[in-house]
């Protein structure tokens, strides 16, 4: 039997060959062996995965990278081409304001033109108006006045001057007389 003491001296010599700092060599061995196991597989399986996940996110990227600078070329090109345009028609807006500027200069002279040769023919169409009436109211003036001459010589006279030749010639000599007065007083 055992007893006490030489249980304790069991645990004691039990104690000193075991270091805890070390561990035993049948432990390094199987956790060598796990740790091969692991990396095997991780070499084998799970890095050339992530390497062609990696691979294509990069070839993603890159794509992405000179899809963008291409875009962005064009989207350059197209600015340039936008402002040569916009260039070009504020250059011919500018020609065609100048244009409607002259045309409009031109428009106003025209009317004015019009206008003159409007007013000329108006006034021209007055002054014959004008001269044809003053000329039908002297003849309508003259066989009244013969008329009221010739009622008034009846009555001085106290004869009646009835005949026509009487009665124009009458009449003409009153009207130079008249034509006389008039001049004298326009002079």
């Amino acid at each position: 039997m055992i007893n006490t003491t030489d249980v304790y001296f069991l645990a004691e010599e039990a104690t000193e060959d075991l270091n805890p700092l070390l561990p035993a060599w049948y432990d390094i061995i199987w956790s060598l062996v796990a740790f091969a196991v692991v990396l095997f597989v991780f070499w084998k399986y799970v890095i050339p995965r992530y390497q062609k996940v990696l691979d294509e996110r990069r070839e993603t990227i890159e794509g992405g990278i000179e899809r963008a600078e291409a875009a962005q070329a064009e989207a350059n090109a197209s600015l340039a081409a936008y402002r040569e345009q916009l260039a070009g028609a504020r250059e011919e807006a500018a020609g065609i304001r100048d244009e409607a500027r002259q045309q409009g200069t031109q428009i106003i002279a025209d009317m004015k033109t019009q206008a003159t040769a409007e007013s000329d023919r108006i006034i021209a169409n007055g002054a014959a108006q004008l001269a044809a009436q003053r000329q039908q109211i002297v003849s309508e003036l003259r066989s009244d006045v013969g008329r009221l001459s010739v009622d008034l010589a009846e009555k001085l006279v106290a004869t009646e001057l009835s005949d026509g030749t009487k009665q124009a010639g009458t009449v003409n000599r009153f009207l130079a007389e008249l034509d006389d007065v008039a001049d004298q007083a326009a002079k």
